[in-house]
């Protein structure tokens, strides 16, 4: 297999200047290629030789250290969770672990761990993970049930107005709100396109009791995640509870299909549509589901719909002075999250039901020792991808 061409055959028809970014940050270090290209880690992942029989679990499908962190639930409550389904499904226990453990082993230098410390935090969250199946009751972290740096960022975002984050985001004139178009965080869209996305906006809540509340303001696209660079993708500023403070955004991204699904041997719901099926997990999955989440159909394409979570309310394990002991309690933390949304998920739609997991839960320790090992030969391969992918890229044969 040729990485580079894979890639590029992945990302192909995607918009160009978003697709530019996307291939600068691959560049950046093997973590955030391996972040990036979750299609590759799958056609990589039966050269790991992973030998463990898991359960069927909804899984995320893209489990990676980045991809936990703060959200505002449909109740208004602030929990910290998986905040990603874009590749989720139906599949193994131990695809989702084995990526994440993946992560962790590429994310060493960033975390100041050394070879062995790496290897100490992909065993602290396995240990942690199985301890939570075990026990069998699901849970959640929020700021009350919170410890360490995760209770240090959920209180730090309890006091963060919502209107102090319409002000980052937004600029106001005359008493009236455009999103800021910053090369950064969003770029300004055609008229098409903002008519379209208008369109789709007042569709989906034609039928609601307040259709007055989604009334679109402006639109943007928004540049998040690594990815999903160059797929459609907007911030939405609508009217809400009045203007200019009362104002809510809203992140709507188009849907594609999981990538785990070409390697699965398990038959998928029939999922009317890739937002639907997006959705329906990240319902099962979480505590309590982000606000205003919804699947929305137009024509040949899904999106989905929720309320805009600034991709830097994370966890700060890379910051200056974060000791080992507070980076593995995240670790576990995280772990015991993955276990709780297993359960929670439990079967439905051909996963495991509760007393399978309990089971895997509480086997003997040789999957533990397994995992880590192809989460080693897996890192390998990314590596070795990254490396064929920046000289590529620095020879100019991605532009």
């Amino acid at each position: 297999m040729n990485a580079v061409r894979t890639i590029q055959r992945f990302n192909a028809g995607r918009d160009p200047e978003r697709l530019a970014m996307k291939y600068k940050n691959l560049r950046k270090s093997p973590f955030v290629f391996l972040r990036g290209t979750c299609h590759l880690f799958y056609d990589r992942l039966p050269a790991a030789r992973m030998r463990v029989k898991a359960p069927l679990v909804w899984a995320c499908g893209d489990l990676h250290l980045e991809n936990f962190g703060s959200f505002k639930g449909d109740n208004r409550l602030v929990y910290f969770d998986i905040n990603d389904f874009d590749e989720s499904a139906l599949a193994p226990a131990s695809w989702d672990l084995v990526r994440f453990l993946t992560s962790v082993l590429l994310a060493a230098d960033d975390l100041k761990a050394d070879a062995g410390g790496a290897r100490s935090l992909c065993n602290a969250f396995v240990r942690a993970y199985a301890a939570a199946l075990a026990n069998g009751s699901p849970r959640w972290v929020e700021r009350d049930t919170a410890s360490g740096l995760v209770e240090e960022l959920l209180g730090s975002l309890e006091n963060r107005t919502r209107v102090q984050h319409l002000n980052e985001r937004t600029q106001r004139r005359q008493g009236q709100r455009t999103i800021r178009c910053d090369g950064k965080r969003a770029m300004p869209v055609s008229q098409a396109e903002r008519d379209r996305v208008t369109k789709m906006i007042a569709s989906h809540v034609r039928a609601q009791a307040r259709p007055g509340f989604f009334e679109v303001l402006d639109v943007a696209h928004r540049i998040a995640g690594t990815g999903s660079l160059g797929l459609e993708r907007y911030v939405v500023l609508i009217e809400g509870k009045g203007s200019p403070n009362g104002n809510y955004l809203l992140d709507l991204k188009q849907a594609v299909p999981s990538s785990l699904v070409p390697h699965l041997n398990t038959a998928q719901p029939a999922w009317l549509t890739q937002a639907r099926r997006i959705v329906a997990v990240q319902q099962r999955v979480q505590a309590a589901p982000m606000a205003f989440l919804h699947p929305i159909e137009r024509r040949t394409r899904s999106y989905v719909l929720r309320g805009l979570q600034p991709s830097e309310d994370r966890v700060g394990l890379y910051e200056p002075g974060v000791g080992f002991e507070k980076i593995r309690s995240v670790v576990e933390a995280m772990g015991r999250i993955v276990a709780w949304g297993q359960l929670r998920s439990s079967g439905r739609q051909g996963s495991a039901i509760a007393d399978e997991l309990i089971a895997f839960g509480s086997t003997r320790k040789a999957w533990h020792d397994e995992l880590v090992s192809a989460a080693r030969r897996c890192a390998k391969l990314v590596r070795k991808d990254w490396a064929a992918f920046s000289a590529a890229y620095d020879a100019g044969q991605l532009g």
